[in-house]
C-alpha cells in the first residue's frame, strides 16, 4: 500500500503566438485574432506521507510519454510506484511537444521520423530497443515473451507534435527544477540529452542518474569533441556536440551515473539495435571521461559487468526492474541523497 500525502498535475514553461488580424464571431473556427498556446510540459506528480528530502523527477525518452515510468508492458509496478514506496515524491513529465503537452507552436518538421501517423516502426523500434532481431527476442533477454506485453510495448511510443529541440525542452525542464527545489534527475534514452542541458539553466540539480543515454548529442566542451564512432547504419550512430566551457563545468557539480543494458555489440555487426548502442556507449564513456578530467565525479556502469544480463533499452521495465531500482536507491545513498 501507498499513502499519498498529495498529487496533481500541472503545465510547466511554455510560449504564445497570436495570429495576426481581429477576432470575429463570423470567423468563430479561424485563427485571426487568436492566441496559440504550446511548448510546455506537463507533470504529473504524487507525494507520499513522509517524503524523502529530495524528489525524483522523470525524464522520458524519445518518442515515449510518462509512461516510460508508469506500469510496465507485462502489468507489473513501474519506477513510479517502485520508488512511492521507497518514499520518494515522483514528478513524471511529458515533455514540451509530446504527449499530454502536445500542444506546440511551431509544427514538426519531416527530418523527425517518429513526428507522424500512421508510425510504421513495429520493427525498427523492437530492434533499437534491443528485445532481439525482430521477431525473436534474444535468448537471455528480460521481457516477458507473450503476445500482450509486446502489444503493450509498441503501444506505448507517441508522435511528436512539434519540432524536436532538446534545448527547449531543458529550459522547461530547469523551470520545473525551479518550481519543486532541489531535486534529482532521471533520464531515459533521448531525454539524456535534455537532461546534460538542464543543469545550464538552473541550480537545482542535486543528481543525474541516466538510463541508457544516447540518440541526440552527448554534449563536450569546445575544442575538446571526439571523434565519430561509425555505426554500420550511419544514421543511428552517436553524437556529439560542442558547448561552451562555462556550462560544460556545470556537469561537474553534482554526481552522475549512467546504466547501460546487455546485448550491446563488442565490435561493428550488421545487426543494427547492438551496434547503434556499442556507438552510443562508447560515445558515453568520452562523455564521463570528459567530465571527470574537469573535476567532475561521472561514472558509467555496463549492467553484464557487474552481472546483471538480459536488460534491454528499457531497464526500468525490464523484469528485474526492481533489482535496477535497488542499484540506482543504493548509488543514491553513497552520494548522500537518499
Amino acid at each position: 500500500m501507498i499513502t499519498l500525502e498529495t498529487q496533481g498535475s500541472f503545465a510547466i514553461g511554455g510560449t504564445t503566438v497570436t495570429h495576426d488580424g481581429e477576432f470575429s464571431m463570423q470567423r468563430f473556427l479561424e485563427p485571426e485574432g487568436q492566441t496559440a498556446y504550446g511548448d510546455h510540459a506537463y507533470v504529473f506528480y504524487q507525494k507520499p506521507v513522509n517524503a524523502r528530502k529530495f524528489p525524483i523527477i522523470f525524464q522520458h525518452g524519445g518518442a515515449q510519454s510518462k509512461r516510460t515510468w508508469e506500469t510496465t508492458p507485462d502489468g507489473r509496478d513501474g519506477f513510479q510506484n517502485i520508488f512511492l514506496r521507497k518514499g520518494y515524491s515522483v514528478y513524471l513529465i511529458d515533455q514540451p511537444r509530446i504527449g499530454e503537452a502536445g500542444l506546440s507552436t511551431e509544427a514538426a518538421d519531416a527530418q523527425n521520423p517518429y513526428a507522424q501517423n500512421p508510425l510504421y516502426a513495429d520493427k525498427t523500434l523492437f530492434m533499437l530497443c534491443r528485445l532481439g532481431v525482430f521477431p525473436e527476442l534474444f535468448p537471455n533477454v528480460q521481457v516477458a515473451n507473450d503476445a500482450e506485453t509486446l502489444n503493450q510495448f509498441q503501444r506505448s511510443w507517441t508522435p511528436y507534435t512539434g519540432k524536436l529541440d532538446d534545448n527547449l525542452c531543458a529550459k522547461v525542464l530547469a523551470q520545473l527544477f525551479d518550481k519543486v527545489g532541489e531535486s534529482i534527475l532521471v533520464t531515459h534514452s533521448m531525454g539524456g540529452s535534455i537532461g546534460w542541458r538542464t543543469p545550464f539553466h538552473t541550480k537545482n540539480v542535486k543528481a543525474i542518474v541516466a538510463f541508457e543515454p544516447g540518440g541526440t548529442p552527448f554534449v563536450f566542451p569546445e575544442n575538446e569533441l571526439p571523434e565519430s564512432i561509425p555505426t554500420t547504419y550511419a544514421p543511428v550512430a552517436a553524437q556529439a556536440e560542442e558547448v561552451p566551457l562555462e556550462k560544460f563545468k556545470k556537469l561537474t557539480q553534482m554526481p552522475i551515473i549512467l546504466y547501460y543494458g546487455d546485448n550491446i555489440a563488442s565490435k561493428q555487426t550488421n545487426v543494427i539495435g547492438p551496434d547503434k548502442w556499442r556507438s552510443e556507449m562508447a560515445m558515453a564513456r568520452k562523455f564521463v571521461e570528459t567530465i571527470n578530467r574537469h573535476g567532475g565525479r561521472a561514472e558509467l556502469v555496463h549492467l553484464p559487468d557487474i552481472g546483471i544480463f538480459g536488460n534491454t533499452h528499457f531497464l526500468m521495465s525490464d523484469l528485474n526492474n526492481e533489482e535496477i531500482a535497488n542499484l540506482m536507491e543504493n548509488w543514491l545513498k553513497q552520494q548522500n541523497l537518499a
